[in-house]
C-alpha cells in the first residue's frame, strides 16, 4: 500500500536521526573518528571496479555507519562531504534486507556464483511492490529480472555445454533464405547483429562469454546499488530521507521530482515518476556498460547483444517479445519489377542500444505494467508471490536459439510493398 501522509510527515522529523536511533542514545564523541570518512569518492559506484560497497575505506557494519552519519549530522557537516557514507549506509541496509552479503558481492565471479544474489535481489524488488503499490519500477524490475536471470543461466551453459557453432549454422540458414528470396542486397540490409551472429558465433570462446556475462552482472549490481538505496530510504523515512540524497549530490532535482510523483497518490504522477526512475536505470546506471558489451571484439559483442533481444520474451502480461516489436522488414524489387517487402520474425534492432530499447520499454513494458497494477492487481500479485526460484527457472530462452532461427526461416514472408502486416 502507499506510504501514508503521516509516515511521510514523520520522515521530516526523522531526517536528522534516520534509522540511527535517538541522538542521545550514542553521544557523538563515542562514534568512530569521522574525518577519515568525509569527502570520499564513489570509486566503486560502477561495480565493474571491484566487489563490495562504494568505497573500500567505508565500513560494512550497519550500526557503525549509523553512528557515523549521526555524528556528521550533529556536527553540521555538509551532506556533500558525507555522501559516500550516506550511500554506503543505505546500500548496506538494502542488501541486508535482501539477504545479500555486500562485502563479497562480486559480479565477475559468474552466473552460478551470483545465482542467489540474483534471486534475492529480485525477490526484494517484488516484495517492495507487494508492500507499496506505487513502487511500480521495483515490481516491473522484479518480473523482468526472471527473464534476465534465466537468460544469463542459459548463456553460461552455452559456453560450457552447448554448441555455439550450431547457432552460427542456424544464422547462416536465415541469411541464405533471405538471399534466395530477395537477393544479396537484401542480406546487406539485415540487422548488423544477425549478420554478426553468423560471422562470429563459431569463434566465441568461453572466455568471451565469461567477460560479457560478468559485464551484464555488473549492470545488475549497478541497478540494485543505485535504485535500491533510494527505495529503501523511501519506505523507511519517506521523502525527507530522499531529500538528504539530493542535498548530498547523489542525484539531482529530476530524481527528487520523480520521487515526489511516486509519493503523490495520483496514478498518472506515480507512473510518470516510475518512468523517470526507469530512464535513470537504462541510461545513467547501465547505458555505458551496454555500449561496452556491444562493442566487445567487434562482431562478438554485436552478435551476443542481438541474441539477447532476439531470444527474450518479457513476462509482463501483454508485452510482445522484442522480436515482434519492429521486426525485420527489408524492401527489394521482385523479379517482375514490383516493390516487395521481406519480413522476418526477428528484431530489426539491438537490445543494447539505448534509443530502440527505450522505445520498446515505453511502448510495451511501462504502459502494460501500469495497466496490470491499476486494473488486474490480483493476477499480478499472484505472479509476484510465486517463489522466485520458480520464476527464474521458467524463463530459460537462449537454449532454443537454433530452433527460433529455424522458425524464422519457415515464417519468412514476401508481400507487395504497402500490404505487409
Amino acid at each position: 500500500m502507499r506510504i501514508s501522509a503521516i509516515a511521510r510527515g514523520a520522515g521530516l522529523v526523522l531526517a536528522a536521526v534516520l534509522g540511527l536511533g535517538a541522538l542521545t542514545a550514542t553521544p557523538a564523541v563515542a562514534a568512530p573518528e569521522l574525518d577519515r570518512y568525509l569527502d570520499l569518492p564513489l570509486v566503486n559506484r560502477n561495480a565493474a571496479q571491484s566487489p563490495g560497497g562504494v568505497n573500500p575505506a567505508l565500513p560494512y557494519d550497519h550500526a557503525e555507519l549509523g553512528r557515523l552519519l549521526d555524528q556528521a549530522r550533529t556536527e553540521g557537516v555538509a551532506p556533500t562531504r558525507y555522501a559516500a557514507l550516506l550511500y554506503q549506509y543505505w546500500l548496506v541496509d538494502a542488501t541486508e534486507k535482501a539477504g545479500i552479503e555486500l562485502r563479497t558481492w562480486d559480479p565477475r565471479t559468474g552466473v552460478q556464483a551470483n545465482r542467489e544474489n540474483l534471486i534475492k535481489s529480485y525477490r526484494y524488488y517484488e516484495n517492495l511492490q507487494l508492500d507499496h503499490r506505487e513502487l511500480q519500477w521495483a515490481g516491473m524490475g522484479g518480473q523482468v529480472g526472471a527473464d534476465f536471470g534465466g537468460g544469463l543461466i542459459d548463456a553460461e551453459l552455452m559456453g560450457t555445454l552447448y554448441d555455439l557453432p550450431g547457432i552460427a549454422d542456424a544464422a547462416h540458414a536465415v541469411l541464405g533464405a533471405v538471399q534466395q528470396a530477395a537477393g544479396p542486397q537484401a542480406v546487406a540490409m539485415l540487422p548488423e547483429g544477425l549478420r554478426a551472429l553468423a560471422e562470429a558465433a563459431p569463434s566465441i570462446t568461453p572466455e568471451d562469454l565469461h567477460w560479457i556475462l560478468g559485464m551484464i552482472l555488473v549492470m545488475q549490481k549497478n541497478i540494485f546499488s543505485d535504485l535500491m538505496p533510494m527505495h529503501d530510504a523511501y519506505v523507511t523515512g519517506g521523502l525527507a530521507a530522499l531529500s538528504e540524497f539530493e542535498r548530498a549530490g547523489l542525484f539531482g532535482t529530476d530524481i527528487m521530482g520523480a520521487w515526489r510523483n511516486v509519493a503523490s497518490g495520483d496514478q498518472d504522477r506515480i507512473a510518470a515518476g516510475n518512468a523517470v526512475l526507469l530512464r535513470r536505470e537504462q541510461q545513467w546506471a547501465i547505458g555505458a556498460q551496454w555500449d561496452e558489451v556491444r562493442n566487445y571484439k567487434g562482431p562478438v559483442g554485436e552478435a551476443i547483444t542481438y541474441l539477447s533481444g532476439a531470444a527474450g520474451s518479457p513476462s509482463v502480461a501483454g508485452v510482445v517479445p522484442p522480436r515482434e516489436f519492429r521486426p525485420v522488414r527489408v524492401p527489394f524489387t521482385g523479379a517482375d519489377g514490383r516493390a516487395m517487402i521481406l519480413t522476418l520474425p526477428l528484431p530489426s534492432w539491438n537490445w543494447s542500444a539505448l534509443d530502440p530499447r527505450w522505445d520498446y520499454i515505453t511502448s510495451q513494458l511501462l504502459p502494460k505494467y501500469k495497466w496490470q497494477v491499476e486494473n488486474n492487481w490480483p493476477a499480478l500479485e499472484a505472479t509476484l508471490r510465486t517463489p522466485y526460484e520458480v520464476q527464474l527457472e521458467s524463463h530459460r530462452p537462449l537454449l532454443n536459439i537454433p530452433q527460433l532461427l529455424g522458425s524464422a526461416v519457415q515464417e519468412l514472408t514476401i508481400t507487395p510493398a504497402g500490404q505487409e502486416g
